[in-house]
């Protein structure tokens, strides 16, 4: 079965998670995008902090929408859901 009891929307929190991970990567980069801006936003630390916290909080929901999805789908039992979300849902430390 593989999942998809959440119509698969835990790939759409991974895009989300992947764009903040790249808004954080190039926060800093001066160098002039297309459209004749810098690449980078040039955001504070303090703001920057706030996207980390976005991008864990974001990579924890998707592992455990992903574990519960398998789990309901039948695609894991109990005992298999358990060993799976401790080793695939992060800790929440930064």
């Amino acid at each position: 079965m593989s999942g998809g009891h959440f119509d698969y929307k835990q790939y759409e929190i991974n895009q989300i998670t992947y764009s903040i991970k790249e808004l954080i990567e190039s926060n800093d980069n001066k160098d002039i995008g297309e459209y004749g801006y810098p690449i980078g936003r040039g955001f504070s630390k303090e703001t920057i902090s706030k996207f980390k916290e976005a991008e864990l909080t974001l990579r924890r929901a998707e592992a455990m929408a992903q574990r519960i999805d398998w789990l309901v789908s039948g695609d894991d039992g109990e005992e298999t859901f358990h060993e799976r979300w401790k080793k695939e849902v992060p800790d929440d430390s930064l």
